[in-house]
Formats: C-alpha cells, sequence, structure tokens
C-alpha cells in the first residue's frame, strides 16, 4: 500500500475529491478545509480511515472486534458495556503496526522536524451537523518521537470504543464500527485558549459567545475549569455580556513535556482573559468560518505570543426537543444557586454522585440529577440516564455540555456555591451539606438549582 494512501498533508493543496470525511474523518477533513482556504491551523498530517481499515485487516481484527462488541446495544447493561469496550481496546493496543503504517507515519512525522505535537482522533462520523461526537475519542497533547507517536496513534484507534463512545454511537443508531483517522499536528504552547459558537450554544439566539480561560484548550473543553464568558452582538460587535470567572485550574506542558494540570497563579485567578481586540479578531475568524460554511460553527481556538491559531471548527449541534423551562417541577423551596444553563429545560430528581451503573439502579422508580464537580465525556451514559446534569466547574462550549444539548439532557455547569465532594457522595448547596437522594430541581434554561426539601 502506497504511503499516499495512509498519510493525507495539512497544508495548502490538501483537499480530497470525492468523501473528504470518509477519507480523513470528520475533524480531520474540517482541519485540512479550514487550512486550504488561508485559516492559521498548526502544521501536520492525517493518518487516513484506510490506514485504520488496513491495520485491522492484517492484523486479522475484524471478527474478534465483532465478536467482542456483540451485546444489545439498545439499553445495555453497564458491566456487560464495560467490559466489551476493554476486550475490544486491548485488541487494538496488543496487535502490531504493519511496517508500511510504521514507515508512513516516522517519514511524515520527520518531514515535520519531529516537533512536540497534538495527536487527535477524527472518527468518521465526528463533527457533523447532527451529532458532534464531542470528547467520545481522545486526544493526546505534548507527544514527541516517533515511537510515542506512533503509540498514541493505536490509542486513538482503541478510544472508538470506550463505553462512552459505544454509548454515544448507540445513541445516535450508529453502533456499528465506525472508520478512523488520526491527525498529528504541532502542539500550540497556548497562553490563552478556549472555544467561540457563532450562535448561543444553549438558545440559538444570534449572538456569538466565547469562553476563554489561561493555558491549553484542555481545561475548557474538558469543563475542569469555568472560563471566562463573552457574549457578542453580531451586527454592531458591540459586548453585550461579559462574565469574568475565578479560573482554578488551568492545563499546560510540563518541562518534560508532559501536560499537567495546575492551579491558576492567585493574580490570574479573577484576572480577564481576553482583551477587546483578541475578542474582535476571534469574532471575525468565527463571522468568515461561519460565511464560508452556511451554518452556525463551534470553533476551538488558542492564542501564542499573540497570534490566533484555529484548532477545530464544527457545526453546532443541539438536541430536537428539550423540555421547556418549568415544566415537570415542583414548586421551589429551600436554596437557589445560580450557574450557567448549559443545556435548556428543567427537571426535578434526586442527587446522586455515582456511576452510571448506581444511577440505573437508583433509578428505578426515581428520578435522577447527575451531580458532578466538573463535566467530562467519561460521563455521557450516567448523562443519558439521569433526568438532569449539574457541575460546580464547566462552562457552556465544554464537551459534555455540548452532548448535554444532543441528549436534550438540562445542565446547569460553573454553579456558584455548589461544592461536590464525588468521593464522599455529597455536596454543599449555598452552604447547606446535601446527600444523595436529596430532591432538586435544574432549570438549564435559567441557570439554576433549587433544593426541594
Amino acid at each position: 500500500m502506497s504511503s499516499d494512501a495512509l498519510v493525507h498533508e495539512i497544508g495548502p493543496g490538501g483537499s480530497v475529491d470525492g468523501d473528504p470525511a470518509g477519507v480523513l474523518g470528520g475533524k480531520g477533513a474540517s482541519i485540512v478545509e479550514l487550512r486550504e482556504t488561508g485559516f492559521p491551523v498548526p502544521d501536520g498530517f492525517v493518518l487516513t480511515t484506510e490506514a485504520y481499515h488496513s491495520f485491522v485487516r492484517q492484523a486479522g481484527l475484524a471478527s474478534d472486534l465483532a465478536a467482542a462488541l456483540d451485546f444489545d446495544t439498545s439499553d445495555p447493561d453497564p458491566d456487560t458495556l464495560a467490559e466489551a469496550g476493554r476486550e475490544a481496546r486491548e485488541l487494538v493496543r496488543d496487535a502490531e503496526l504493519p511496517p508500511e503504517h510504521v514507515e508512513a507515519v516516522t517519514e511524515a512525522y520527520a518531514a515535520m522536524g519531529e516537533p512536540r505535537v497534538a495527536v487527535r482522533s477524527s472518527a468518521t462520523d465526528e463533527d457533523g451537523a447532527d451529532a458532534s461526537f464531542a470528547g467520545q475519542q481522545e486526544t493526546y497533547l505534548a507527544v514527541e518521537g516517533a515511537e510515542a507517536v506512533l503509540q498514541r496513534v493505536k490509542d486513538c484507534w482503541a478510544s472508538l470504543f470506550t463505553d462512552r463512545a459505544l454509548t454515544y454511537r448507540a445513541e445516535h443508531d450508529r453502533a456499528d464500527e465506525a472508520g478512523i483517522a488520526v491527525i498529528v499536528q504541532e502542539l500550540v504552547e497556548a497562553d490563552k485558549s478556549g472555544v467561540l459558537f457563532t450562535v448561543d450554544p444553549a438558545t440559538e439566539a444570534r449572538e456569538m459567545t466565547v469562553e476563554a480561560a489561561w493555558g491549553l484548550g484542555e481545561a475548557v473543553v474538558s469543563g475542569a475549569v469555568s472560563p471566562d464568558n463573552y457574549v457578542v452582538d453580531r451586527d454592531t460587535d458591540s459586548l453585550l455580556e461579559k462574565t469574568v470567572n475565578t479560573k482554578r485550574v488551568m492545563v499546560e506542558r510540563a518541562p518534560d513535556g508532559e501536560t499537567v494540570r495546575r492551579p491558576v497563579p492567585e493574580g490570574k485567578r479573577e484576572e480577564q482573559v481576553l482583551d477587546r481586540d483578541e475578542i474582535g479578531t476571534l469574532v471575525d475568524i468565527g463571522r468568515e468560518i461561519e460565511t464560508r460554511r452556511d451554518g452556525p460553527q463551534d470553533i476551538e481556538w488558542a492564542i501564542s505570543d499573540g497570534d490566533v491559531v484555529v484548532l477545530q471548527a464544527r457545526p453546532i449541534t443541539t438536541g430536537g426537543g428539550s423540555t421547556p423551562a418549568g415544566a415537570g417541577t415542583d414548586d421551589p423551596r429551600g436554596v437557589t444557586v445560580d450557574g450557567l444553563g448549559a443545556a435548556p429545560g428543567s427537571a426535578v430528581g434526586e442527587l446522586r454522585f455515582e456511576t452510571l451503573a448506581a444511577v440505573k439502579r437508583a433509578k428505578a422508580g426515581h428520578d435522577v440529577v447527575l451531580a458532578r464537580e466538573r463535566t467530562s465525556p467519561s460521563d455521557l451514559p450516567g448523562m443519558k440516564a439521569a433526568e438532569a446534569v449539574v457541575t460546580a466547574e464547566g462552562g457552556t462550549t465544554s464537551h459534555a455540555a455540548i452532548v448535554a444539548r444532543e441528549l436534550d439532557t438540562p445542565a446547569v455547569v460553573g454553579c456558584e456555591g455548589f461544592d461536590v465532594d464525588e468521593s464522599a457522595g455529597r455536596a454543599e448547596v449555598g452552604g447547606r451539606t446535601v446527600e444523595p437522594g436529596t430532591r432538586v430541581r435544574v432549570d438549564g434554561t435559567g441557570g439554576e438549582l433549587t433544593l426541594l426539601e
């Protein structure tokens, strides 16, 4: 097999005829198109979906993967799901890479000058207009050396079979095995980063929303931090709203090359991340990408040494029928705390802090509200089983917030006065200690959590 069938350069003239997403995955096709049309996208290459499929064929994995994944996808038992995913991932990781794959990746990486890179999954169904697959497959940052890159390629392939990815594909009637490409790009040493939505992600109002935090963007998209939030009028570019949050953590590259999560220095925790010129530059880029793609966009970006870099752009996805605010609720009594409405609708249920299995057990005869310290894509199975989600940290543009909107699961994130101790299985709401089973109301439109007892 030729190296051209395995590796595709991210650069001028890099377009793919026919079905770009079928060759490069949804994310890879988007990145290649952005770079070709002149947007500031980091250098790199894409290991194509054919590389994955030929690896599966040559390693003789097809029948074993099919056997491992032979379970009821409509409502899988949590233990069965976990075991199936674990077996499939081990099959991929334990198989040898074909020599031509090793050669193609090694040569493409050498042509880049062997820098530190981000190795990113790009499934064929990813970043579509009806399903984002946000955060469902893996990304690895600060990878250095050909051997490490090759290992992370296999890890990305294996992430097709995480519990959350299997659940997500089943939820979207895509339970059959998907194809996957892998993006290898020079790592952007971001001073600040975040996400831009060209319409409001929760209400779809025609206003641009920018969320920003210090360091690498992983902190924002993973929900580890409550980022600054800026709302901009599309017609006048005027700043309609500005929320400067307390940013407690940041992700940055350590001296050994690994990425680490560190506390934000005291002097920067309350500092505004973006100045007015930076907001204006991002809004201009967002408007141009939206115009080229003829629809609202979800754009990940970074700023390094004053330069704005586009890391990803995909159509904004939302659910088809969220519960109207106030529906199915009790009259509020007791403490109410405010957060960000990340997915519209309202729900009442019992607070739970546990795993998918525990949520599904608790749900027998009960409505459950999943409580977390921060949003995480790995909570997808629990989010699917829950009536609503509430978190202490996170923003409206995080991967898990995107998925909550797709699932029509009301969600409130970055809730002030809501402190979760997941290990102890309890929380503080407005200074009051609450235990599992406490009934609450979640208003994902208004951004409120209310104790009902």
